[in-house]
């Protein structure tokens, strides 16, 4: 079935409150209609309320709406995006998310080109798509995941300026194996265990190869696949049109960025570091990789070579070469070093100078784990990325806490500023936000075939130079989310260059006009040309078409 814009019930109805009943509110003579919004924003009781109420307005007044989040994107983003996106999706379909996306349901099998044609929108050139099935830190969520798919399209417009009409969320609903979904008589998803193994892969293949029919230029945003799938998705279609992992590869950009933005202070280089990982899913062995490839890069290694630098720990323990129980994607990082059973064990015999959290295990990063990078490293790199904030290995006031203010900290979800020492202290927030619409948005624009490995090197580095080292020293590890259209241009500017250079995307055809018509001389750099043609292709409410 396909699902464009569906009637919500009312705030009452859903035991919500809503400001204004769920209206947007128009302002007034003496109120500008924006300040009107956030008014009403910053008042509601819940976060859940914010998420519902901006969603509603979304679909009510777009141009409001598009023009709130684009002036108030750091504001607005924790509650349409993490943490409460998480909440949202849990219960998407009990509290009347306005769904504006496209679900695909396998018992729609040999009509998903039809449906593709049929859509509202036609000018699409980024599609998300989740199958549901390992939403956050949170599971297997079915059909709920379309929260999960929106909220990443609407970063595409919110951080790198898409346009909002040209960005499609999917659901591939394969059903799911979530009992209590299954139970409630509001989801609104097939109700029927996954679909899995051929047919499952017979399911993907029909979607992919009916968006390449339907728009064979498409930027297509694998997320929140389960590791049984991810990878194998990723490996099998990635030669085949531009398309990414986000948890993977986007979380592997930001996560490396951080890292040499952390290294910078410390004064050390990355071919210096032992990076310990706790958690050996997709997330984790993507960033693993990832540094991999940098080592790789930058500094004669192999790439095994480089891998050895990275150590992961999963629910047995230490990864490690005399282990015989290991998936696929974790026999790389499997290295000659003795069996490990806890994390601080592991700490004690690799004595890591990073310490990088994807296990999704809310406090896994205890005091005496934190002490312990603290007594072997005077700048201790701890980076806590599981998601939502309930799920964070630890907080930043127990990692500043525990290691004197000394730590070198970047997490997945945001945290407060505090004082230590006299100083105020700021926690960076690895937010893959920074990266993957910057990256999407420049394949967008030089229509990329591939989008390879390199690309997400040339971002995590780009980005890793833009704070100032009195910035890293606050905790500024990346420049402030409130000046993101900024930053993504830059990120734009860099990966189209290398794109265009790398052969994997060209020149577009108004490229020089465009130039021009910015004052930008054809003397001037490559990158120079780059910016000034991702700025003029910015969506802007106030001039953009909807």
């Amino acid at each position: 079935m396909t699902v464009c814009v569906v009637a919500s019930p009312t705030a009452a109805e859903v035991g919500l409150k809503v400001p204004a009943g769920g209206a947007p509110p128009m302002g007034s003579p003496t109120v500008p209609k924006d300040d009107a919004v956030m008014a009403a924003v910053r008042g509601a009781p819940t976060d859940l309320d914010r998420f519902l109420y901006l969603r509603r307005l979304q679909r009510d007044n777009p141009s409001l709406f598009y023009r709130v989040l684009m002036e108030h994107t750091e504001e607005c983003l924790p509650f349409l995006y993490t943490p409460t996106v998480g909440e949202a999706c849990q219960k998407y379909h009990r509290i009347g998310v306005p769904t504006y996306g496209l679900y695909l349901h396998a018992s729609e099998r040999g009509r998903f080109l039809d449906l593709l044609r049929a859509y509202p929108q036609q000018d699409i050139r980024v599609v998300v798509v989740t199958d549901g099935e390992r939403i956050l830190g949170l599971g297997d969520l079915g059909a709920g995941g379309m929260g999960i798919s929106e909220g990443k399209s609407l970063l595409y417009t919110a951080a790198a300026g898409v346009p909002p009409h040209q960005i499609l969320p999917v659901v591939l609903d394969v059903g799911t194996n979530n009992q209590a979904l299954l139970d409630d008589p509001q989801y609104a998803g097939l109700r029927q265990r996954r679909v899995t193994g051929a047919e499952y892969d017979s399911l993907v293949e029909e979607f992919i190869r009916a968006l390449k029919a339907w728009r064979p230029h498409v930027l297509l945003q694998f997320e929140d696949f389960a590791n049984h799938t991810a990878f194998h998705l990723l490996e099998r279609y990635r030669p085949q049109l531009a398309c990414f992992n986000d948890d993977i590869q986007g979380t592997a950009c930001i996560c490396l960025a951080g890292v040499l933005a952390a290294l910078r202070a410390a004064g050390k280089g990355i071919e210096q570091q032992r990076i310990l990982f706790y958690g050996a899913g997709e997330a984790g062995t993507g960033i693993g990789e990832l540094i991999a490839i940098c080592l790789e890069h930058h500094h004669g290694m192999s790439r095994e070579e480089g891998r050895r630098h990275c150590y992961f720990m999963d629910s047995k323990g230490l990864v490690c070469a005399s282990r015989t129980d290991l998936q696929h994607h974790k026999r790389p990082f499997a290295h000659n070093v003795p069996p490990c059973r806890t994390l601080e064990e592991a700490i004690q015999a690799l004595r890591p100078t990073v310490l990088i959290g994807v296990s999704t295990m809310a406090g896994a990063f205890s005091r005496s784990v934190l002490q312990a990078m603290a007594a072997l490293n005077e700048r201790p790199v701890i980076m806590p990325l599981s998601n939502p904030t309930s799920k964070s290995e630890c907080t930043f006031q127990e990692a500043v806490e525990a290691t004197g203010g000394r730590v070198l900290f970047a997490s997945g979800s945001p945290f407060p500023p505090l004082q230590h020492g006299g100083r105020m202290l700021y926690p960076a927030q690895a937010n893959n936000a920074y990266v993957f619409p910057a990256i999407g948005h420049a394949a967008v624009l030089t229509q990329c075939k591939q989008i390879s490995d390199d690309v997400f090197l040339v971002a995590a580095e780009t980005l890793a130079e833009m704070s100032s080292l009195p910035e890293i020293e606050q905790g500024f590890l990346f420049p402030r989310f409130a000046g993101i259209k900024t930053v993504s241009v830059k990120l734009m500017a860099a990966v189209a260059d290398f794109m265009v250079r790398s052969q994997l995307g060209t020149v577009p055809a108004d490229f020089d006009a465009v130039c021009r018509q910015a004052g930008v001389a054809s003397s001037a750099s490559n990158r120079a040309r780059w910016e000034a043609y991702a700025a003029a292709h910015m969506f802007h409410p106030s001039t953009s078409h909807l």
